[in-house]
């Protein structure tokens, strides 16, 4: 079972996306700031495959966060995400870029077609 580690200061986002995850057979842990998520991770005798992490939190932001989990967890891969592109360019000063990821998966691709039902 994989393990995703879910970074978000707002609850509710935090909540929504570790039922979600936890409903799709993810091991899930969670964390409402960068430093409870370096904690975390530090006592986490697994390994931890995925960090999906909010951008502009506060102390430490999701780039900082996920460059200080690489430095000891260097298989974690991070994903982004934030709920605004306004928050991310109220933080840009404060946190290094970020890349932009191309989507893995289209929308057309991620679920399949319905099928429809004979009666």
């Amino acid at each position: 079972m994989e393990t995703i580690l879910v970074v978000d200061d707002e609850s509710l986002v935090r909540v929504l996306a570790r039922d979600i995850l936890l409903g799709a057979g993810y091991q899930v842990l969670e964390a409402e700031d960068g430093e409870q998520a370096l904690r975390v991770a530090e006592e986490h005798p697994g390994a931890i495959q995925v960090l999906l992490t909010d951008v502009v939190m506060p102390g430490i932001n999701g780039k900082e966060l996920a460059n200080r989990l690489a430095a000891v967890r260097t298989d974690t891969k991070a994903i982004f995400m934030s709920g605004c592109a306004s928050e991310v360019r109220a933080g840009a000063a404060s946190a290094p870029p970020l890349g932009r990821m191309p989507s893995a998966v289209s929308s057309r691709r991620a679920a399949p077609a319905p099928t429809a039902v004979q009666r």
